[in-house]
């Protein structure tokens, strides 16, 4: 297994990185809040989880290890995916995650796409003790931003790639645009997420 891969950032997206170490250049799927985290970096150090498919061998990258315990935790409940984990670790924040589970917030998970009620309870119910250690970690994590020039197209584009309509996704980045034109890629990503 791959504990983490530490290179050149070749390209980054919302939810993709390309990372070159040794020459190879890895395809890593990332959420928003790993996007955040290396934004403004040209090199960086990313823990790795590795998918392998029939059809498909896959890397999800995370900027932090709490992140992807919060994955792991995520993609072993019944219904849950690695998409699915990684559009609620876009939606919520590590600490943010860790506080819903611990708080049983039934509304903050439903309100993420691909989730309703029953895999909000279910996830809440089998993970509510394994978060528990994790709190006084999740308080520690740094905010991130990103300052980004292109953020209406980069949005819409990574909420094409999360499985969105392109207009759905045009119309609620413009509206997010329009009350706060000043929000950072992420945030509004964020907020079209919890208007989608």
């Amino acid at each position: 297994m791959i504990e983490y891969i530490k290179g050149e950032i070749v390209e980054l997206t919302p939810t993709r990185m390309i990372l070159e170490c040794g020459g190879i250049g890895y395809e890593l799927n990332i959420s928003l809040n790993t996007y955040s985290a290396f934004g403004n970096k040209t090199t960086g150090k990313i823990y790795i989880y590795e998918v392998i498919r029939e059809d498909a061998h896959l890397l999800f990258g995370f900027a932090e290890k709490i992140e992807r315990e919060l994955f792991l935790l995520l993609t072993s409940v019944s219904g849950v995916g690695p998409n699915t984990a990684r559009m609620i670790l876009s939606s919520l924040p590590p600490s943010e995650l860790v506080q819903v589970i611990g708080s049983k917030n039934e509304a903050a998970l439903t309100a993420v796409k691909g989730i309703g009620l029953k895999t909000a309870q279910r996830i809440l119910v089998d993970l509510k003790n394994k978060v528990k250690p994790m709190e006084s970690m999740a308080g520690n994590l740094p905010e991130a931003s990103v300052s980004n020039g292109a953020v209406t197209e980069e949005a819409v584009a990574a909420l094409v790639m999360l499985g969105f309509q392109k207009a759905a996704s045009q119309k609620a980045v413009s509206a997010i645009l329009k009350g706060s034109p000043t929000l950072a890629v992420e945030q509004v990503i964020k907020t079209a997420l919890r208007m989608l």
